[in-house]
């Protein structure tokens, strides 16, 4: 709203609770950061701890641990390449929303619950339990994308041919949510911006009086003076989501603009502001931003179930390339024209629970497969079944503390602290998985690569298969396309690392003083003394079942 090119956020402080968050946990937040607008993120914290202070270090009282002590880091660069990808697309060219949903923060003010107000992370009744939160799930919902706007951002707005322009963009209506208080020069400034020409909707009712004291019957006055104007029975009715040519909506004519009254979504439906119909699917949830050319779409699961369907667009495209940020691989996507919006596309998509694509869509180009580019695993599909890699798996610890356990061979995949030696239980780092296999003569015969999946990992790996890097995963499902596959003899290695969590559990058990922040000391996601003591082991390395499945085009 402001111009700003970078919106930036902390992140991670307390997404769980200490030694336990994986990257996959991280991922997720990233993702959801992503399509609330944050384009610029950064870690909290990385906490400074000398060489000679034992592990864990000088800790943070804050959750995550991102620092080189915990063992998440050893897999961290490929979460911070997945970062770096999405963040280049959604620093790009400029925001694509619709919508200034004024933000009535005179409400919350206005009725305390005693004189102090917390806006936290984990209670959120300021928002989610005021108007503002419910008006903008119900616009979320619908699909609509809007920027949340102040009392003050919104006195330097202007009209340009019936859009409100800020110093960050244009939007095509502001949408107010139900308000009991709002500043007279605000009220004064939504009107000036409907003489104008903009379109104002207020959700339900008008605001009924001002807030504070000062000069309060003479601000009181001037609201009700302003007020007027708009009479009480013109209010937008319905709950339409896609838009019908012959509704009527009831408004007031302010100057060369409009002001409605009522149900905010019906009234958004009939204005200009687009929506995205994938908002409909439950998880699904996108971002946009406007190119010269195109736009770029950000695109999340947060759902629990796969999509793998169709789905609408609203923007014009002559092609649409798509990208995987967690590999960087893409290719062509695979359009159509929408029946029931002219010059809108359906595009083809396949994401598992808690995968992110990003689409490029061109308004004239015609973007041509690369046939140096990988492909993207969910762009594939299976042509056999899928076999389990069966044999004697190799075990070596490679990193981590409080000192490596003993290597150790298996034949059952299960967590490392079920197997090797008892110095396991107490282990957080990296271990290494090896196994040599045969490959299915008539599936190489066909020349076909291969779907490589993991099965359950505890936490991230690094693949190599007959020494080629196929890269490191950490979120599910694990699963990686590999094309160098030979009949005999194939190495396969897995580099599995491990939260710190166990480590962590054990120097509590036996009573080894390691907590040194000062002030609150160190404290549990609930604010109260930490204690790691009486947590369960988690699992940890590969569990598997590891399976091969050719795939093709």
């Amino acid at each position: 709203v402001t111009g700003k090119p970078l919106v930036g956020a902390e992140t991670g402080t307390w997404l769980a609770e200490h030694f336990t968050e994986t990257l996959a946990d991280m991922k997720y937040l990233l993702d959801d950061l992503f399509l609330s607008g944050v384009n610029h993120v950064f870690y909290h914290g990385t906490c400074y701890s000398p060489d000679e202070a034992p592990w864990p270090g000088w800790v943070f009282y804050a959750s995550y641990e991102m620092n080189p002590r915990n063992a998440v880091w050893h897999d961290v660069g490929a979460l911070n390449a997945y970062a770096t990808r999405c963040q280049s697309v959604l620093q790009a060219g400029k925001p694509d929303n619709d919508i200034l949903l004024y933000w009535p923060v005179h409400d919350f003010w206005s009725n305390p619950d005693g004189m102090t107000r917390n806006l936290t992370v984990h209670a959120r009744d300021w928002f989610e339990d005021q108007p503002i939160g419910k008006t903008a799930e119900k616009l979320w919902k619908a699909g609509y994308q809007f920027d949340y706007v102040s009392d003050r951002q919104l006195a330097g707005a202007k009209v340009k041919d019936g859009k409100i322009e800020t110093a960050g963009g244009s939007y095509q209506v502001i949408v107010v949510p139900a308000c009991e208080w709002m500043p007279l020069a605000t009220l004064r400034k939504l009107f000036s911006l409907a003489e104008a020409g903009a379109t104002i909707i207020f959700d339900k009712h008008l605001p009924g009086d001002v807030p504070g004291l000062a000069n309060l019957s003479e601000e009181q006055s001037k609201l009700r003076e302003y007020l007027r104007f708009v009479p009480e029975d013109k209010y937008v009715e319905g709950d339409s989501i896609v838009r019908p040519r012959s509704l009527y909506i009831p408004e007031t004519k302010i100057g060369r603009g409009r002001i409605q009254v009522g149900d905010a979504r019906s009234g958004v439906n009939i204005s200009k502001a687009r929506f995205e119909p994938l908002a409909w699917r439950p998880g699904l949830m996108c971002i946009r931003r406007a190119l010269p050319d195109g736009r770029y779409y950000f695109i999340a699961n947060r759902g629990d179930q796969t999509v793998d369907d169709w789905v609408l667009l609203m923007t014009p495209a002559k092609s649409v390339s798509i990208m995987d940020p967690m590999t960087g691989s893409s290719s062509v996507a695979a359009i159509r024209p929408n029946p029931t919006f002219p010059h809108k596309i359906d595009v083809r998509l396949k994401l598992p629970p808690g995968a992110s694509v990003i689409l490029r869509t061109f308004d004239s180009r015609e973007v041509k497969e690369s046939a140096s580019s990988p492909r993207r695993l969910q762009d594939l599909r299976a042509a056999g079944a899928s076999v389990g890699l069966n044999g004697q798996w190799q075990v070596k610890f490679l990193s981590g503390g409080p000192e490596l356990p003993a290597p150790f061979a298996t034949e059952r995949l299960a967590s490392w602290t079920k197997l090797g030696d008892t110095k396991a239980a107490g282990f957080a780092g990296t271990a290494v998985y090896s196994i040599t296999f045969d490959a299915a003569e008539d599936t190489l015969k066909r020349e076909l690569q291969h779907a490589l999946d993991l099965g359950k990992v505890c936490q991230s790996a690094r693949v190599h298969l007959n020494g080629k890097d196929y890269g490191t995963l950490f979120t599910p499902p694990f699963r990686v396309v590999v094309d160098n596959l030979k009949a005999k003899d194939n190495v396969l290695e897995v580099e599995v690392t491990s939260t710190s969590a166990n480590r962590i559990r054990d120097l509590d058990r036996r009573g080894v003083k390691w907590q040194n922040f000062y002030d609150i000391n160190f404290v549990n996601l609930n604010y109260k003394k930490f204690d790691a003591s009486d947590w369960p082991l988690a699992d940890a390395g590969l569990l598997g079942p590891v399976t091969l499945q050719p795939v093709g085009k």
